[in-house]
């Protein structure tokens, strides 16, 4: 849909954007070796500069003062949503007093030693560690050196709804710890008393952990990240919490548990991201192998939470994925609740794919 471009907007230039009988049509940001060469900011008509950025990154702020309550034990949160908080390439999280950005445009990275200092008033963080994605870096053309760098900064301990976690930056996937699932987490526990509780692909042990705090009758985690394990095992015995952790390939480990005519009462499944393109029939089936396998282990009558958090993939289609599942085993779901991420990760009204974590739960049948 790009026609003309003027000679000499750079890669990460801000542009004005006109439509094709020349009437203003908004303002983007330009890069022309990317797959999306032109991110739209701003529909507004009147001339933009540099200043709006400044300024999204204050009403960020100010929402999240709304939506995390200050005596709330939680001391982590998700502080800029990427384009969501009309801030394009920028993902920003709060652990302590540490800020966490992942940045994934060459824009983001150019105006990264302006927007820094922003972040650190703005959200009371002093610390700062910086990752770029290999990947997206070649394709968005961000030089390999220069610009802002990570302090060092390798671990640090935070508090989400009064339960302790180690962050570790150097092994963490993303930011270091998924915020995302801090509501999800809470609901979760408040089904674990008295059950026994499996967490599938448990990464650093958020539900489990969550879960045995709660008063769960026994607590099992797995996951094939064998440093995301440890991890765990640590989180577990800085939370005094009793919960029982093995590093191990779900898929074979659910059919080995299969084999052996385990189950339990309440389970969740929160694989990393499956999906990777508009048409991955590849993730779609690993999708429906997990959630096929998964449902053998819950108890008749028991509880099951699917996630999914590939932004590919609309909320419709995982349930359509969930629900057949269940029905080529003969077995029927009560779905009772589909939640996402928390508040303090917006969904912008033209950019649904910020809405990338759906999360199912539902009491299994039959």
């Amino acid at each position: 849909m790009i026609g003309e471009v003027s000679a000499d907007a750079q890669p990460g230039d801000l542009v004005r954007v006109v439509s094709r009988d020349g009437s203003p049509f908004g303002w983007g940001l330009w890069n022309p070796k990317s797959r999306m060469p032109l991110r739209l900011v701003s529909h507004s008509t009147d001339d933009l500069d540099e200043s709006f950025f400044d300024e999204a990154i204050h009403r960020a702020a100010e929402l999240r003062r709304q939506l995390v309550p200050q005596d709330s034990g939680t001391d982590s949160f998700r502080c800029v949503h990427g384009d969501a908080d009309f801030l394009p390439g920028l993902v920003a999280d709060k652990f302590a007093d540490v800020l966490s950005v992942e940045i994934t445009t060459l824009a983001a990275w150019q105006r990264l030693p302006r927007w820094l200092p922003l972040l650190h008033e703005s959200f009371g963080t002093t610390r700062t560690v910086v990752s770029i994605d290999e990947s997206l870096g070649r394709v968005e053309g961000i030089p390999r050196t220069g610009g802002v760098s990570s302090e060092d900064v390798r671990k640090v301990r935070i508090c989400e709804s009064g339960i302790r976690y180690e962050v570790d930056f150097a092994s963490g996937h993303k930011t270091g710890f998924f915020c995302d699932q801090r509501d999800n987490r809470r609901k979760f526990a408040s089904m674990a008393a008295g059950r026994r509780v499996l967490d599938l692909c448990c990464y650093t042990g958020g539900f489990a952990i969550s879960a045995a705090l709660a008063g769960a009758l026994e607590v099992t985690g797995v996951d094939l990240d064998e440093n995301a394990v440890a991890m765990a095992r640590r989180n577990a015995n800085l939370n005094q919490a009793k919960a029982a952790f093995t590093h191990a390939d779900c898929f074979t480990w659910i059919r080995t548990m299969i084999g052996n005519g385990r189950k339990w009462d309440l389970v969740i499944a929160d694989p990393p991201k499956f999906i990777h393109g508009p048409e991955d029939e590849f993730g779609m089936g690993k999708y429906a192998d997990l959630n096929k396998l998964a449902m053998q282990l819950v108890e008749p009558g028991g509880w099951f939470v699917t996630c999914s958090c590939s932004g590919r993939l609309p909320a419709e289609a995982f349930e359509r994925v969930v629900i057949q599942s269940a029905h080529k085993l003969g077995r029927r779901l009560q779905i009772i609740d589909r939640t996402g991420a928390g508040p303090d990760h917006p969904v912008l009204s033209n950019y649904p794919e910020s809405r990338y974590l759906k999360v199912l739960w539902s009491r299994v049948t039959g």
